[in-house]
């Protein structure tokens, strides 16, 4: 059986359970079978517990158990549902509570800052190696000073090719649609994407804090969003499918799930540009089990494992090894997966906004969505 087709069956079932149930911040993805591969050369009997937090169903279920089978070491899972989740989380407890956490990039520097993020031994984290440069330099923490990345995509225009005369190549689709598109549309309504249509149109940083240029993006949106079904991020690849909807943004690994129930559905990054968003792996300084902690990044940063979560997320890795060691079937059946790490970074990389920017988007968005 390819890797491929068990892709494709495990992952046609986790599109019933996304469809029903949602999720939230683009992080979906199978915990399924028990296929994984286990790395090589991880460290032994290291022992005691290991405490991660991590969006739901993000990486393979055994995973996990492979990575305890072979390090000795126990596990214990727990679930956020977006960055702003675990991030309360952190900050209820002062900094600590788990061992490694999963957020986004931004992120990575608000834990830094509060001294809540631990600085990383790359000695005890040999994978690294097959690191994309790119993924060594990135804007909110170069050098991977405190944090290893897991995932990174961007974030475009999913389309349905079979129900519009012409590709939706601009963000001015949602603000101003053809006949066809208009009234059939979403925009994702999470603070940090809700702004980029309108900033990317209108020229500016998808990381302004300018007060000015977010009151332009706010009138944008706020004419856009008489064009919409709505604003969502969870269910927007099942409307695709349906037909309800026949133009969304999107997230690039979400829109392949709708790849992957409707061939007919296409991915494109707009003319004005995008973003690249990275989910990223933090220890926690609180942490009294940092050697684990780095064992399993350096697990999961392996060419095989890498890999694995590659085909099973259908997001791309920024380990050029397992990108190199994915299926080619997989690549074929989803485009936007084999995008390399030098055009990806053609798109604009998403830094920290600071409190007071965070607070001045925060307050857009809820502007937008009460209008």
């Amino acid at each position: 059986m390819s890797r491929l087709f068990r892709v494709l069956a495990l992952l046609s079932a986790l599109a019933l359970v996304l469809a029903a149930c949602g999720d939230d911040g683009g992080d979906a993805a199978d915990d399924g079978d028990d296929t994984s591969p286990t790395a090589t050369g991880g460290p032994a009997e290291l022992g005691g517990t290991l405490v991660i937090s991590n969006w739901d169903a993000y990486m393979p279920k055994d995973l996990v158990r492979n990575f305890e089978n072979e390090t000795g070491v126990d596990v214990e899972l727990a679930i956020h549902t977006t960055n702003e989740d675990i991030m309360g989380k952190i900050q209820a407890q002062n900094g600590s509570g788990f061992d490694l956490v999963f957020v986004s990039g931004p992120f990575v520097q608000a834990l830094a800052n509060q001294g809540w993020a631990a600085q990383l031994d790359h000695a005890k984290i040999p994978n690294a190696e097959g690191l994309a440069t790119e993924a060594t330099q990135l804007s909110y923490d170069p050098g991977n000073v405190y944090s290893m990345p897991y995932a990174w995509g961007t974030t475009g225009i999913c389309y349905r090719s079979d129900l519009v005369e012409e590709t939706p190549t601009s963000w001015e689709v949602f603000r101003d649609p053809p006949a066809e598109l208009d009234g059939q549309m979403t925009m994702l309504g999470t603070d940090r994407w809700l702004l980029q249509p309108a900033l990317l149109s209108l020229g500016y940083s998808i990381n302004t804090t300018d007060p000015g240029e977010i009151e332009e993006a706010v009138a944008w949106t706020e004419e856009a969003k008489s064009h919409l079904l709505g604003f969502d991020d969870t269910t927007f690849y099942s409307k695709l499918v349906s037909g309800e909807a026949v133009a969304v943004q999107a997230w690039d690994g979400w829109c392949n799930y709708g790849i992957l129930e409707d061939p007919n559905i296409e991915f494109v990054i707009p003319d004005e540009g995008s973003d690249v968003w990275t989910d990223t792996m933090v220890v926690l300084e609180s942490s009294e089990n940092k050697d684990a902690a780095h064992a399993f990044i350096d697990y999961v940063l392996s060419e095989e494992v890498g890999a694995s979560v590659a085909e099973f997320v259908l997001y791309k890795v920024p380990n050029t090894d397992a990108m190199a060691a994915v299926d080619p079937e997989v690549l074929e059946a989803f485009p936007n997966m084999a995008l390399t790490a030098d055009e990806l970074f053609q798109q604009e990389a998403q830094v920290d906004l600071g409190t007071d920017g965070t607070q001045l988007w925060s307050e857009a968005a809820t502007r937008i969505k009460a209008a």
